[in-house]
């Protein structure tokens, strides 16, 4: 219960390494807002928690919009007393090779990936700056260091890492932490249309032998999200299983 008497919001909490992630953070006692675009899967990951003994709510988010931040925060102070915990989960891929990348793909992609995540952190850490605590745990991607195909994904990944030390060194003063992970293959409803052949052989490229489960990054940021991890700011922190170090 290394949360107890903490509040987390938490993006794209519906399914997932969101849904995942929401639901240790209450296992830890963490009171949490479940934030997605699918209100009906946020209802479904708040219900789960509440059933399981922890307190949650949920909210209809729209990441890309700076009006949605405001709200979510507002709502998660008014329903859940405060907010010392964000998590900014959300994220969505448009993939296609760049010289046929459309400028939709594109738009939405930063959109949602970049400039949301920064909308969530500002509105967060205006009301964690009144009281001088906060943590906030956003979502890079090994794809930062380049990835086929994701021309529109990468840089949002790798633009994430940058804001984030950015913020940790504007914000530190304010008794808050900014943090990302970055996440290697994590077997998600996203990955699930890869065929079992592709999965195998990826799972063998992995120095650990196996593939991600979205539990190995529910737990990390739930570490990044302790008191207790008060002197790790600014950083990224790759989860990958090892497969980085081969490239």
């Amino acid at each position: 219960m290394a949360l107890k008497g903490q509040v987390a919001l938490v993006t794209g909490g519906g399914a997932g390494i969101g849904e995942k992630t929401a639901k240790v953070l209450a296992e830890d006692g963490a009171s949490v807002m479940v934030g997605d675009w699918n209100e009906q899967s946020a209802m479904a990951t708040a219900d789960a928690i509440n059933k399981a003994g922890g307190k949650a709510a949920a909210i209809k988010i729209d990441t890309s919009k700076r009006e949605d931040a405001e709200r979510a925060v507002a709502e998660t102070v008014a329903k859940l007393g405060r907010i010392d915990i964000l998590i900014n989960n959300a994220g969505i891929t448009r993939d296609a090779s760049a010289l046929k990348m459309e400028p939709h793909q594109w738009d939405q992609v930063i959109a949602v990936n970049l400039s949301g995540v920064f909308y969530f952190a500002q509105a967060a850490a205006k009301r964690m700056r009144d009281q001088n605590y906060g943590r906030i745990v956003s979502a890079s991607s090994i794809s930062a260091f380049g990835n086929f195909g994701q021309a529109n994904y990468s840089a949002t990944k790798a633009g994430l890492v940058g804001m984030t030390r950015t913020l940790a060194i504007e914000w530190s003063k304010y008794g808050i932490t900014v943090n990302a992970i970055a996440p290697g293959f994590i077997q998600t409803a996203m990955t699930a249309a890869i065929p079992d052949e592709l999965k195998k052989g990826a799972a063998q490229r992995i120095p650990v032998g196996r593939l991600g489960d979205p539990v190995d990054i529910a737990r990390v940021y739930c570490f990044l999200a302790q008191k207790e991890s008060s002197f790790i700011t600014g950083q990224l922190i790759v989860v990958d299983g090892g497969q980085t170090l081969l490239h």
